[in-house]
């Protein structure tokens, strides 16, 4: 029997306002290759919006700069695990 190998990375997720803020960024992070996953909102966190950018946290400095740079709305940045 073969076990599988599975690793924890730490994620960022980037929340948004609206459903519109999450797919513009998910574009965004197509045109720099910035590796990224459209997610349902985890229900640990609160936002007016059901779906977020997840990103990994290495990421975020650049991320942040590319929404800021767009100026595309954002309700926060928020850190967490998970399995890959």
């Amino acid at each position: 029997m073969q076990l599988m190998k599975f690793r924890m990375l730490e994620y960022s997720v980037v929340l948004f306002f609206s459903n519109n803020y999450a797919i513009w960024t998910s574009k965004l992070m197509d045109r720099n290759h910035v590796q990224y996953k459209v997610i349902p909102v985890p229900r640990s966190l609160s936002s007016d919006c059901g779906y977020c950018v997840r990103i990994l946290t290495k990421d975020l400095s650049v991320v942040k700069g590319l929404v800021e740079e767009h100026q595309i709305e954002y309700d926060r940045f928020e850190s967490f695990e998970g399995i890959t």
